[in-house]
């Protein structure tokens, strides 16, 4: 088992996460319960949270690239136009880097990676009315927070700048190894087992979700909390966690 690390700013420098109390008891975030105005940095700093769409972007301009010809593809989200398989550069850099610190001769099978606004939006409001239904009492400031649980809104989105990555690791073989949870199973659906650090997960589970944080922290990227598959360099919200003055990466548009 590869223990656990803490995220380090620019791959070496100061601690800091932004997961901990809610993740860590495996708690839901239900909709009467999520962090609140008094949330502080013991607790899940989700994507509606104000001081992630405060971080500045400084754009560096990097291109988008696509994986598939230097890392393992998926083709569940696959696209006409090939978006799902490009990140920038140096998030492809990273994940290669990553990849080498894997056991067993497992790799990563990327699963989407670059999400064009207009369909960040879509599944953002698809996910939004489904909420809706299961709770009709709720306010519309609850059911937005609550749909960030799952999808950034435009606003924060790591996938429309093309930093944040869905992700799995799989044998060489293409096998997906035991995560716990399916990959990009809603909270409703898992039971609360898409959160990175729920309770309940088999030990096989448990031990592999630690080999991917061991190997994604080591090159600098940050997980959102509430998805264990979720992992970015260089948005809004690997900003705020490693303390960064600035994002590095703003929205793109393809073609």
């Amino acid at each position: 088992m590869i223990a656990e690390r803490p995220v380090r700013d620019h791959e070496g420098g100061r601690s800091s996460c932004l997961c901990a109390t809610t993740c860590r008891t495996g708690a839901v975030a239900q909709l009467d319960d999520l962090p609140g105005d008094d949330q502080t940095m013991d607790e899940i700093v989700l994507m509606s949270d104000p001081k992630v769409a405060a971080i500045p972007v400084e754009e560096c301009d990097e291109p988008l690239l696509d994986c598939r010809s230097v890392l393992r593809v998926d083709q569940r989200r696959s696209d006409g136009a090939g978006d799902w398989a490009h990140l920038r550069a140096g998030v492809v850099e990273r994940l290669i880097r990553a990849q080498e610190l894997l056991p067993h001769g497992w790799q990563w099978l990327l699963v989407e990676g670059y999400r064009p606004p207009a369909l960040q939006v879509s599944i953002f409001n698809d996910y939004a009315t489904t909420l809706r239904q299961l709770h009709p009492e709720a306010s519309e400031d609850h059911i937005h927070t609550a749909a960030t649980r799952w999808v950034a809104p435009l606003e924060t989105a790591g996938h429309v700048s093309g930093a944040a990555i869905d992700l799995t690791i799989c044998t060489k073989d293409g096998i997906e190894v035991d995560m716990g949870s399916p990959e990009a199973a809603t909270p409703e659906e898992s039971g609360g087992a898409c959160y990175t650090h729920a309770a309940g997960l088999s030990t096989q589970a448990q031990r592999n979700r630690a080999v991917m944080i061991e190997a994604l922290n080591a090159v600098g990227m940050v997980n959102y909390p509430t998805e264990w598959w979720h992992w970015s360099y260089g948005d809004r919200y690997w900003a705020l966690a490693t303390e960064a003055d600035a994002a590095l990466y703003g929205p793109r548009n393809r073609g």
